[in-house]
């Protein structure tokens, strides 16, 4: 029977995807971009950011001397802020220790931050056909099935046999062909739910396959309930435009623009006189809503409240802006606050006003 790459790589010829954005035109830099963007997202939903982030960010050079407002502005809604901040800063560094090139040694792209060692095997065998592994979370998925690989993928015992199945399935040849069709294997006959095993060329032999136990592999992450947190958002507005200040770099939403959030105890009286505003009306309390994270579930409630400035070189500093949601400049937003802007941009949109 011929081996698991060359069955792979037939039938890639034939139904992988051969069309992709960052496949066109194939560079190291956009297959950089590609890879850092498909971590823990789908390609459907990759596609228009990859897009339009490659037409304005057109190379190493011009990303690195882009300022990270602009990036995190075409990375909101995509999530996962921190590969943006890494991608930007990863590119300075590009820039300024390697001549503008994205390394080919796989021990020096690692030392980029952002950049693990499935990442930096793609970009190499992908953009260059270097022969180095993968294992992406489509491709521990075939893997584990193919091999009946038990526990959960996360643990380092197991992730260190599958990196052995990956070592020994990666062909000599063809290494580019073979890490995408193993990728599109994954994403479209080899899904979570549901494989499609009649139409994969590797069912003959797959021991998940013959023994009916697709679904038990890969094995989920021990589930553990996810902590509520809450917080409220100031939505302070002055003469039509609201108060943004910009998170911390580290953190959830590191970087963006964000509401000023306010512990259960401040009062909003309290916290505006200590950032020079004067409430002119009362406060409204609008609905909470949520939003999830990988580890928590953040419940947020929006306080809205109308201020006039009493002090105002208070909000001089860089960590402020007044952002006019009729005409908006272009910096990272949380997901939350682009909903929240967007409401109160366009009230008869939604079924309660703010």
């Amino acid at each position: 029977m011929p081996s698991l790459s060359e069955r792979l790589l037939a039938w890639f010829d034939s139904f992988g995807r051969h069309d992709l954005p960052w496949q066109v035109d194939r560079t190291p830099y956009s297959v950089w971009v590609s890879e850092i963007m498909l971590q823990q997202t789908q390609v459907a939903t990759v596609i228009p950011y990859f897009e339009r982030f490659i037409s304005q960010f057109t190379s190493v050079s011009v990303l690195a001397a882009a300022a990270q407002d602009g990036v995190l502005h075409l990375w909101s809604g995509l999530g996962y802020y921190a590969r943006g901040r890494n991608l930007h800063r990863a590119a300075q560094m590009i820039v300024a220790n390697h001549n503008g090139e994205l390394p080919r040694d796989i021990e020096t792209l690692l030392a980029l931050p952002g950049i693990g060692r499935s990442t930096a095997g793609a970009i190499l065998a992908l953009s260059h056909g270097d022969r180095h592994p993968i294992l992406d979370g489509n491709v521990k998925r075939v893997l584990a099935r193919f091999h009946e690989v038990s526990g959960w993928t996360g643990e380092e015992a197991v992730q260190k046999k599958l990196w052995l199945h990956a070592e020994t399935h990666t062909p000599n040849l063809r290494v580019a062909a073979y890490t995408q069709a193993i990728m599109d294997l994954g994403a479209t006959l080899c899904v979570r739910s549901k494989p499609d095993c009649g139409r994969c060329p590797l069912h003959a032999d797959c021991r998940a396959n013959a023994h009916g136990t697709q679904s038990q592999f890969p094995e989920s992450k021990p589930r553990k309930p996810l902590p509520q947190k809450y917080t409220r958002f100031l939505l302070v507005k002055l003469d039509g435009q609201l108060l943004l200040r910009r998170r911390p770099p580290v953190g959830i939403w590191g970087g963006l623009w964000c509401f000023p959030e306010i512990d259960d105890d401040d009062e909003v009286g309290v916290w505006c006189e200590r950032h020079g505003l004067t409430l002119t009306q009362s406060v409204v309390e609008q609905s909470p809503f949520a939003h999830t994270f990988t580890h928590f579930r953040l419940s947020i409630t929006p306080l809205e409240c109308v201020v006039k400035l009493s002090h105002p070189s208070v909000m001089d500093s860089d960590e402020w802006l007044w952002y006019n949601t009729s005409q908006p400049v272009k910096v990272g937003l949380a997901k939350p606050v682009s909903k929240l802007l967007a409401d109160i941009a366009n009230p008869n949109n939604r079924e309660d006003t703010l």
